[in-house]
């Protein structure tokens, strides 16, 4: 598809269909990586090195959460974190509405800095960037305003 044409098509989805913010918003990224062929997402501050995968961040996380009473799956998880940052705990979003205002969302759920401060769970790192920390925090948010992680079907 030619960029002008992108726009248009855009503009015309939305209109004609329904979508969630979820969705508009990674249209909107889509477009912006395919336009300036910009990664999808970059750090400031690098979760730890030290090896790992999504499979035992997920996991990993979910033993702290079962010891703390945080309801979750590891499908609810999984789900959630591939559409938030497709597995990469550097990812940030520098271009929705929370980013105007200063306040990007951040790692693999992509948890804001206030959110991830409230709901950070106890003996996880204070690093946002942090797989376990971040999935923890944003599975206890989930929790607290949906009733769980595996409630949340879009973004959140």
């Amino acid at each position: 598809m030619q960029f002008t044409a992108m726009p248009k098509k855009f503009a015309r989805m939305t209109k004609t269909k329904k979508m969630s913010l979820g969705m508009v918003a990674a249209g909107a990224a889509v477009m912006a990586g395919t336009v300036i062929s910009a990664p999808a997402a970059s750090a400031a501050t690098p979760a730890p090195s030290g090896g790992g995968n999504v499979d035992t961040w997920i996991k990993e996380s979910l033993e702290v959460m079962h010891a703390r009473g945080i309801p979750g799956t590891y499908e609810g998880i999984h789900r959630n974190l591939m559409r938030e940052s497709t597995g990469n705990p550097n990812a940030i979003n520098n271009w929705d509405s929370n980013a105007v205002k200063g306040i990007p969302s951040k790692g693999l759920m992509q948890v804001i800095d206030p959110t991830f401060k409230a709901y950070h769970v106890a003996g996880t790192s204070q690093n946002i960037y942090d797989p376990v920390a971040n999935i923890t925090a944003s599975a206890k948010y989930a929790a607290d305003r949906y009733g769980s992680i595996d409630n949340v079907n879009s973004a959140y």
